[in-house]
């Protein structure tokens, strides 16, 4: 069931209810929207696919919590959850914002190509996997294997890192505040110029967050495993 509420004087505020409503329903309806819109999605219900594949300049907000895949293959406008969302979150985003104001579970963002995706709480196991462009910032821990095979892109950490962080990574930027548990292969720690802790300042201030650049550390490719190496072959 679709409803419309708003004054005169704003943009009217459409309102999906997923108790009466099924999924695809309200897919259909974000599918079919137009730029400029708002949506509002109650009695989420922790349901999945939720608000996948948005092609138009629009926001929707999601008020509870969202199950496997929520805003997936992400094209523009703006996605909102207020509540904790599953497996798979904006899993190849292409650009716009998902912002998640609670907890996330794993493969967070996996093979995005570019957007923004800022969780407030903690990230699961393989946030950031196979990143091409994405940028990503946690406001808590993220788990093992995060950032695994990550080609471009900027993963910022505000707490604690798992095991094996950015294995096997290419391109992509990680900064982490707080403890990196172990780093996976060909992963190290890189020097914090000027340029970095500019771009992490303006990342920090792009997903609403306070802390010191200063604060943080940078993680990259040592670019061992680029082209083959026998004396290499047991990371491969």
């Amino acid at each position: 069931m679709v409803t419309l509420t708003a004054p005169e004087t704003t943009t009217p505020i459409a309102t999906i209810d997923l108790a009466d409503s099924p999924v695809r329903d309200l897919n259909q309806a974000l599918h079919e929207a137009t730029d400029g819109q708002s949506w509002t999605v109650a009695n989420p219900g922790g349901k999945h696919s939720l608000a996948v594949g948005i092609d138009a300049d629009i926001s929707v907000a999601i008020n509870g919590h969202a199950g496997y895949y929520a805003a997936g293959m992400h094209k523009t406008g703006t996605v909102t959850i207020s509540g904790n969302a599953g497996v798979g979150l904006a899993e190849n985003i292409m650009s716009g914002t998902v912002h998640v104001k609670g907890d996330v579970s794993q493969s967070a963002a996996a093979t995005g190509h570019g957007g923004l995706v800022v969780i407030d709480g903690n990230a699961g196991a393989r946030c950031g996997i196979s990143m091409k462009g994405v940028d990503i910032v946690v406001g808590g821990n993220i788990g093992h294997m995060s950032a695994f095979m990550a080609q471009a892109g900027r993963l910022v950490v505000c707490g604690d890192a798992g095991e094996a962080l950015g294995d096997s990574v290419y391109e992509a930027r990680i900064y982490v505040k707080g403890s990196v548990a172990s780093l996976g292969a060909d992963c190290i720690e890189k020097p914090m110029k000027l340029e970095h802790l500019d771009e992490l300042a303006g990342l920090l201030a792009a997903a609403g967050r306070s802390e010191d650049p200063a604060d943080f550390k940078r993680y990259g490719s040592a670019r061992n495993l680029y082209h083959f190496s026998v004396h290499n072959s047991a990371s491969y």
